[in-house]
């Protein structure tokens, strides 16, 4: 087959931007297609980017603040201070601003980009991979050819489900809104639970420079009893507890999008990938899902290369390409949910005000700020676990789930 791509890649968001840098600095010619008019929009995230991922693509100039810790509130109002002074935790970006830049770094590097262009149908053929793709503007269909085609196309991505590959394990729901208005603590996001405001999860107020905010939650849909995320916005503002906040607060945007977190059981078939939200990779613990997309290709793409200049992609390579990683992160991802439902998700309010009542206590916030790391939940949770008598009851139940994660 005469290839007109080694890959195309469905999605010109940061985690395909990112992908088609990293494949064309290792010589390999690279198609990006994008849905949308312009890079960036509409989005859906918190825009939380953690200083691994942003060390990764070294986009600083689109942070609108940093952020050195979080007050997280419980149900009752119990307030648990969580980080240090002048010691950032992670960085607020403009996701615009954010996804452009790395989208630009990829076409710097030398990938082409069609805008305004989706995939209609995708055949794979023992040689190479067959894509035609719609140009939504114009009506005209292209047909092109790659030796792969890789998915980083989203929560809903069209690519995993052409091909009939699963379904993330969770699918959860998110609404956030940005305002002015809002006087909060500078360098410092802020983080509610309870089952009025956020069954299951944890809402938040995230400073996002220039006076303004960004206010929202996230749920599943199974744990809202009937109501919608958009309900539970309301109730928070209402909450007796934290209305006087947000009476001088002016919406200026609102959005809501689905958060895929549990990585599919198989993210590759034959020339196909999905990385990213295409292939479950949010974290379970806050929902982003920058960094582990980011970390998913780096840690293959060496390998990966050398099989595409092979032209070895048959499920079976690709299978030994992510052997080494992807297992790995998968069950990770696997025993932080574990953790999160036994401590968070599965509790009832007078349980979690129970917790928040332990985590309250000046040596457990002592211990959070030495082990905590958003990034890597699991070793916090075991200390959590071991180190706090309140907690230990919790620790066979924990150790069952996680010794079957």
């Amino acid at each position: 087959m005469d290839f007109d791509y080694d890959v195309i890649i469905i999605g010109a968001g940061p985690v395909g931007g990112y992908t088609a840098r990293l494949l064309c600095e290792r010589g390999l010619s690279v198609l990006m297609v994008e849905e949308h008019n312009e890079v960036g929009r509409p989005f859906q995230c918190a825009g939380l980017v953690t200083p691994s991922a942003m060390d990764a693509v070294e986009a600083y100039d689109t942070v609108v603040a940093d952020v050195d810790g979080a007050l997280i509130h419980g149900p009752s109002g119990t307030l648990v201070p969580v980080g240090r002074e002048g010691e950032l935790r992670t960085y607020v970006v403009c996701r615009k601003r954010f996804d452009q830049t790395v989208v630009q770094q990829g076409l710097e590097a030398g990938s082409d980009i069609l805008l305004e262009s989706q995939p209609v149908s995708a055949d794979v053929q023992e040689d190479g991979v067959e894509i035609q793709i719609i140009n939504q503007r114009t009506n005209e269909t292209t047909t092109l050819r790659s030796k792969l085609l890789i998915g980083c196309d989203g929560a809903h991505s069209w690519v995993r489900r052409r091909f009939k590959m699963g379904y993330p394990k969770e699918m959860l729901v998110g609404f956030q809104t940005e305002v002015v208005g809002y006087e909060g603590k500078e360098r410092w996001l802020e983080m509610y639970s309870g089952s009025e405001i956020a069954p299951g999860f944890f809402a938040w107020i995230i400073p996002s420079g220039n006076g303004t905010h960004r206010i929202g939650l996230w749920s599943k849909a199974d744990l809202l009893d009937g109501r919608t995320v958009l309900d539970c916005y309301n109730d928070f503002l209402q909450h007796p507890l934290w209305k006087d906040k947000f009476e001088n607060i002016t919406e200026t945007a609102r959005y809501c999008g689905p958060v895929p977190s549990g990585m599919i059981r198989r993210p590759f078939k034959d020339r196909v990938l999905v990385i990213g939200d295409a292939a479950g990779m949010a974290k379970p613990t806050t929902g982003g899902g920058l960094g582990p997309g980011f970390k998913q290709i780096s840690s293959v793409v060496d390998r990966l290369v050398k099989q595409i200049n092979l032209d070895q992609l048959s499920e079976k390579h690709l299978k030994y390409v992510t052997k080494t990683s992807w297992p790995k992160m998968k069950k990770e991802q696997d025993r932080a949910r574990a953790l999160r439902d036994l401590l968070v998700s599965t509790r009832s309010d007078e349980e979690l005000d129970a917790h928040f009542a332990n985590f309250a206590k000046p040596e457990v916030i002592s211990l959070i700020n030495e082990i905590g790391d958003i990034e890597k939940p699991v070793p916090l949770g075991l200390a959590l676990l071991k180190n706090v008598p309140a907690f230990r009851k919790l620790a066979l139940k924990a150790g069952v789930k996680l010794l079957f994660t």
